[in-house]
């Protein structure tokens, strides 16, 4: 496979607004259809949303879908109809698996006292899309909080369901040709993108240089095609990146 780099820039992400919710979608997304923008690999996709405080999703079904959930300011409060409950915040790797279908709501329950005064802060969050290499798995959900190894500088697997993780990842996914690693960058921290036949970076925060593609700000992102494993450096102010990490790509899309 030829090594090839897609260069997204954040500016070029369809936003979708409400009275509640401010959403940047970097793929094809509901009513909105892009025939050459619906999937890369086998991430479907990938939207950076912020939610105002006291309002959020309500409960709503998903089916057959992987669905993994990155906080990055606020706290994200998840119940489905499998029972599970959690508080998403910063750090905190997250995964539901939907299977032959599952209920959930995620809302902003984030309302502050500080001495006689009331604050409410909006949560701010990446979610992201693969369906699961069997179908009609049984629901499930899985989180786990990895700020102390993010701190450590470097790569930190966040979900796997490559067996070559197995022994490294945070939680698992229910598809074995996708991983997806999370980095906190130090100014000018350098690691490397995986070697890989399908790559999506994604610029959480900050900015980077990739090695023969140049500058990346906050909002960008890489869709790269047999990845050689690039050089990544962070910039003055540091980053945070997501990485996906594919073996193949669907087909039928």
């Amino acid at each position: 496979m030829r090594a090839a780099t897609d260069i997204r820039r954040s500016r070029s992400r369809h936003l979708a607004r409400t009275n509640r919710l401010r959403s940047l979608n970097s793929f094809s997304f509901g009513a909105r259809s892009e025939s050459d923008n619906s999937h890369f690999g086998l991430l479907l996709m990938s939207n950076e949303d912020t939610v105002k405080p006291g309002t959020g999703f309500d409960t709503h079904p998903h089916r057959d879908m992987e669905i993994v959930t990155w906080v990055l300011e606020g706290a994200l409060v998840h119940h489905d109809s499998t029972g599970h409950n959690g508080i998403i915040h910063p750090g905190l790797a997250q995964r539901m698996t939907a299977g032959p279908g599952i209920l959930h709501s995620e809302k902003n329950d984030s309302w502050t006292l500080t001495g006689d005064q009331e604050h409410a802060d909006p949560v701010h969050f990446i979610q992201m899309w693969v369906l699961p290499d069997t179908a009609g798995v049984t629901p499930g959900y899985e989180q786990l909080d990895i700020n102390a190894p993010l701190d450590q500088g470097g790569w930190v697997t966040l979900t796997s369901g490559m067996s070559k993780h197995s022994g490294a990842r945070a939680i698992s996914i229910r598809q074995k040709h996708a991983a997806l690693h999370v980095a906190r960058l130090h100014p000018a921290e350098t690691v490397q993108a995986a070697a890989a036949p399908f790559v999506h970076l994604f610029v959480a925060r900050g900015s980077i240089s990739l090695e023969g593609s140049g500058a990346l700000a906050q909002g960008d992102a890489a869709r790269i095609t047999g990845s050689e494993g690039q050089r990544i450096s962070a910039g003055a102010d540091g980053a945070e990146l997501l990485m996906w990490e594919m073996d193949t790509t669907l087909s039928f899309r």
